[in-house]
């Protein structure tokens, strides 16, 4: 009997069930019913702590979203701010369907196997811990949602839909193996870490910001300035670049705040 097997139970009664099922002696089976309702709670906390986290984590999405609201001009604000959706709906697609195998999948810390990326865990079959999944697509959402300040008023929305599906589903989690993954090559925690010691990056420094703004810096190279901004519409350069002031500094610093 597992405390898995029986939620509908309190965890009193579980532990009682289980120590009472021992042949142990009195003082065993106390000593055993603490270390049961001691581990229990322990679980609880991780998955409160865990949801917690990736509560706090996804919220930046609202504040990336008002940054970006408050930056462009109050014709694009409607256009920005689904592009701040879609960053969420297509980086839980992506993260979902493959980004996380390819992050994750197969995770063993005993294997000292050193692969590119993920095999295992496709559509998250197989996956025990969903909250560890929620923390981790909480960041790659992040990562995703660095670039749409980059890309504002100056991209399609089906091409910024398919830019957030590949990030998510290819391009983040592979850096994620490597850093993150037990077989991952710059893994810490590995048998065998690189040059002995191998790269720590707690909280994404570089996995999630280094990933998001290299990102970010390719799209904005390859899309260019804003139309009109430097250039008229013919493409001849202006004299003076054109200011395109945002439109509510409130909406910027509202969003600077969530995002402190």
């Amino acid at each position: 009997m597992t405390l898995s097997n029986t939620a509908s139970a309190s965890v009193y009664d579980t532990c009682k069930a289980i120590t009472d099922a021992s042949n142990a002696s009195q003082a065993e089976q106390y000593d055993a019913m603490l270390q049961c309702v001691g581990d229990s709670n322990a679980n609880s906390i991780d998955v409160f702590f865990l949801i917690y986290a990736s509560s706090l984590v996804f919220f930046m999405q609202a504040g990336f979203a008002m940054l970006c609201a408050g930056s462009v001009q109050l014709k694009n604000v409607q256009n920005s701010m689904l592009k701040n959706l879609l960053d969420a709906c297509g980086a839980a697609l992506g993260f979902y369907s493959i980004g996380y195998a390819f992050a994750y999948g197969g995770s063993d810390f005993d294997d000292p196997t050193k692969t590119f990326i993920g095999t295992e865990n496709f559509f998250l079959i197989g996956v025990e811990d969903l909250m560890f999944w929620l923390f981790q697509f909480a960041f790659a959402a992040s990562a995703a949602t660095i670039v749409a300040g980059t890309l504002a008023e100056r991209c399609q929305m089906a091409a910024y839909l398919c830019y957030s599906l590949i990030l998510t589903g290819f391009v983040y989690p592979v850096v994620v193996h490597s850093v993150w993954s037990p077989q991952g090559f710059l893994n810490a925690y590995a048998v065998n870490p690189l040059w002995g010691m191998g790269v720590i990056d707690f909280a994404g420094s570089l996995v999630v910001h280094l990933t998001g703004g290299s990102t970010a810096l390719i799209a904005t190279y390859l899309l260019g300035p804003r139309r009109g901004r430097f250039y008229d519409h013919r493409g001849e350069p202006l004299q003076t670049p054109k200011e395109f002031p945002g439109h509510s500094s409130a909406l910027q610093v509202l969003g600077a705040l969530i995002l402190w």
